[in-house]
């Protein structure tokens, strides 16, 4: 696009915010071009996703004010905590709504006082936030988008999904409540009319999702946090253990150091070790994180637990 047609874009851009309503012969005569080439000015600001209108009874074109972000009036902690969360999103591939993190960071950044704007720039420069390894995301977008809607509308949907626990490929139709990034993943949390009751289920293993015209009446019972429960993570599993682990010197601090649970109790002993007390719902999500330090932590509680890590540690061995 040559200067002088970017420049008249921008212009008109300038004139629609005005909040007063112009024809396509004042638009000309205020850029200085004629009406056909204001039509096409106008499709382009439409190509570009800027949602500007036509007022019949006023007779004019507008934008509406709420298109675009007003100055905000950001503290530089305040601004530098946006910017750094919404580029660290906006910069890693295949995450959902990351192109959408990344225009809100320019957005935000653009409509910054200049002395913040050079200081966050500045400072962005030596701050990075590097989380742990995530599921893959690629194709997401849309599956999430469709189940936002969903969620909003009460609108039923029919899955096609790859069940891991049960080992096939099902079909059901899902009331969805609630979507919930855990760890490393988006997943959606509804009633299934394959389970009859509420389940879980992963973006990533959703093969189709067809919305259905069917909407649903929401349960005032569900809540999230008496869904997942005393969940190690995000599968409850209906039953309640009470687990003691002893943590070896080596990792002890390692594990102290972070809340894993809300319920865990830390008891330190003389010689360095860790017992670590839990009172957890299921014993599969718990399992995998305990074979994760190896020979540096024993199950001593519960015998059901002990027994579970002792064959996973046999069939490991048996391996090599």
């Amino acid at each position: 696009m040559k200067v002088e047609r970017l420049q008249r874009v921008l212009r008109l851009v300038t004139v629609l915010q005005s909040q007063r309503y112009y024809s396509p012969d004042d638009l000309a005569r205020q850029l200085g071009v004629s009406r056909r080439t204001i039509f096409r000015y106008l499709n382009m600001l439409y190509e570009a996703g800027i949602p500007y209108y036509h007022d019949e009874e006023k007779g004019g074109y507008c934008i509406n004010n709420n298109v675009f972000l007003p100055p905000l009036n950001l503290k530089l902690t305040e601004a530098l905590a946006l910017l750094l969360v919404a580029q660290y999103a906006g910069g890693h591939d295949g995450v959902p709504l990351q192109k959408d993190a990344q225009e809100a960071a320019i957005k935000i950044e653009s409509v910054l006082p200049r002395h913040i704007q050079q200081h966050c720039g500045a400072l962005l420069k030596t701050m990075s936030i590097r989380l742990a390894a995530s599921s893959r995301h690629e194709g997401l977008d849309k599956t999430l988008n469709q189940l936002q809607q969903a969620v909003r509308r009460r609108q039923k949907v029919k899955l096609r999904y790859i069940s891991f626990n049960e080992r096939r490929q099902i079909t059901t139709t899902l009331s969805p409540y609630q979507l919930h990034f855990a760890q490393r993943a988006w997943y959606v949390i509804g009633h299934s009319s394959l389970h009859r009751q509420v389940r879980i289920f992963k973006l990533g293993r959703i093969k189709d999702l067809e919305p259905l015209k069917g909407t649903y009446t929401p349960s005032k019972s569900f809540r999230l946090e008496d869904y997942l429960g005393q969940a190690w993570s995000i599968i409850p599993e209906g039953k309640v253990y009470h687990i003691k682990l002893l943590f070896s010197p080596l990792v002890a601090a390692n594990v102290a150091e972070v809340i894993w649970h809300r319920s865990q109790k830390l008891i330190w002993h003389d010689d360095g070790t860790l017992t670590f007390e839990v009172d957890v719902d299921g014993l599969r999500e718990i399992s995998w994180w305990i074979m994760g330090y190896g020979d540096q932590v024993e199950v001593l509680e519960p015998a059901e637990l002990r027994r579970r890590i002792g064959q996973m540690a046999k069939k490991m061995a048996g391996m090599y």
